[in-house]
């Protein structure tokens, strides 16, 4: 965050300028459609050689005082110096707003008119309470841009935090594939499916889908923004779904449901999946009447899951919720604000929806 020079000298004349003129402007239009005689006068004013030295000198001074006292605050407030600070300051700048005032009266005295005579303690108040409003709007806009900053540097720092978290996530996965020999693993696999063919149907169908789902984990063949095709993540859901079919002999209660085209679409990997798992290892899905649902929906580049299913009863399995806190934090690196997590985690039921507008 800068420390220094936090408002470019270029960019405050502007701003003053631009202020200026506008109030320049909005007098010109309220004395022309009001039609206020007074107020005539001062307006042609300034358009003479030296009301136009006036609002030039006015405009440079404003300059310079808003530069350095802005970017003086700024300092202030970023090194979280005392309120003494502050103070003094402050009554330093009053000091500069009346010298200003002071000067700008000696070098362009107003000429009292016969209706509106000159009236020095008026003025004397009135030049108090300009300063004042110069030094308080100064404050004020350096706290609220210093506060700004900070909200941007936040948000820079969690993205930065979120990035080394996801590396550090595809360094550990890669450390992992690394020690794993993926076509020893696959050989193997299909070597004990061979074997498991004459005496077991079940078995050797389950070591197959087995192989099925490693070659999915360990399978490099994502995009370059880490991404893998949707039908293989629909896939590795039904080798899942498959897999605990084995283990419980087909006893369990499952809908899985896919609506629309999902060829050429495209997702980060292991997000429906966690999803599922969570359901089969909290939910009681051996009931036909409480089925686990699991539905998707594709439609114009917008995918809708739904996943619901009935707790279990009795001793649960102990939950660290870190693979619901992995999925938020790639949905916010891949997708950002274009998608929505709902959990609905009721007395008896547990209901996912995931919705990404675009994928």
């Amino acid at each position: 965050m800068q420390t220094k020079k936090r408002y470019p000298l270029l960019t405050v004349f502007l701003v003053v300028l631009a202020i200026n003129v506008s109030l320049l402007l909005l007098g010109i239009f309220i004395v022309h459609f009001l039609n206020v005689p007074a107020g005539k006068d001062s307006v042609d004013r300034i358009f003479t050689l030296k009301g136009l030295a006036r609002e030039m000198l006015s405009i440079i001074c404003q300059t310079y005082y808003f530069y350095f006292s802005l970017n003086y605050f700024n300092g202030l407030i970023v090194g979280r110096k005392a309120a003494i600070y502050f103070l003094r300051f402050s009554l330093l700048l009053l000091l500069i707003g009346f010298s200003y005032f002071w000067v700008m009266q000696l070098l362009f005295p107003q000429k009292a008119s016969a209706d509106v005579p000159t009236n020095n303690r008026l003025m004397l108040f009135s030049d108090g309470i300009s300063s004042l409003f110069f030094a308080a709007i100064t404050l004020l806009l350096a706290y609220l841009n210093n506060l700004r900053d900070e909200q941007k540097q936040r948000k820079i720092l969690e993205a930065q935090k979120l990035q080394l978290e996801v590396d550090k996530s595809h360094a550990n996965f890669k450390f992992l594939k690394s020690q794993i020999n993926p076509h020893f693993l696959h050989n193997t696999l299909n070597f004990l499916y061979a074997k498991s063919l004459p005496y077991s149907a079940e078995l050797s169908e389950g070591i197959l889908t087995l192989s099925d789902i490693m070659r999915y984990a360990l399978n490099e063949a994502t995009g370059s923004d880490d991404k893998a095709p949707l039908k293989d993540e629909i896939e590795h859901v039904r080798n899942v779904i498959k897999i605990n079919q084995l283990r419980f002999s087909n006893k369990l209660q499952v809908h899985f449901e896919v609506n629309g085209v999902v060829n050429d679409v495209e997702i980060i990997p292991f997000l429906l999946i966690t999803i599922v798992e969570n359901a089969f290892k909290h939910g009681d899905l051996q009931r036909p009447e409480f089925p686990i649902q699991i539905k998707l929906n594709i439609e114009h580049n917008r995918l809708y899951f739904y996943c619901h299913n009935r707790k279990k009863t009795g001793p649960k399995e102990i939950s660290t919720g870190l693979g619901l806190d992995n999925i938020r934090n790639r949905l916010d690196f891949a997708y950002g604000s274009n998608y929505k997590l709902n959990i609905k985690d009721e007395t008896d039921f547990y209901t996912t929806e995931l919705t990404i507008d675009k994928l």
